[in-house]
């Protein structure tokens, strides 16, 4: 009596199924995958941000050396 067997969760996934529809449980299930992903996210966030995820710097060195890379460019082309 402590367990269900699979046929009690078969007829419990029916019901479900059949009162909210598969449309809505699936995007609930999408938003559930959203929220653990966010979590995440946030988790790594609080560990320590990777020298990619900071936002760069515009200095007028590298303002100069953009610049020249990009008139290069278009000399190339």
């Amino acid at each position: 009596m402590g367990s269900f067997s699979i046929w009690h969760w078969i007829i419990v996934l029916a019901i479900v199924l059949l009162l909210f529809g598969t449309g809505r449980v699936s995007n609930l299930m999408g938003d559930l995958a959203k929220g653990v992903k966010a979590f995440k996210k946030g988790l790594q966030e609080e560990e320590g941000e990777t020298p990619s995820d900071q936002p760069k710097v515009l200095t007028a060195d590298s303002a100069k050396t953009a610049s020249t890379v990009e008139k290069d460019e278009a000399v190339k082309h």
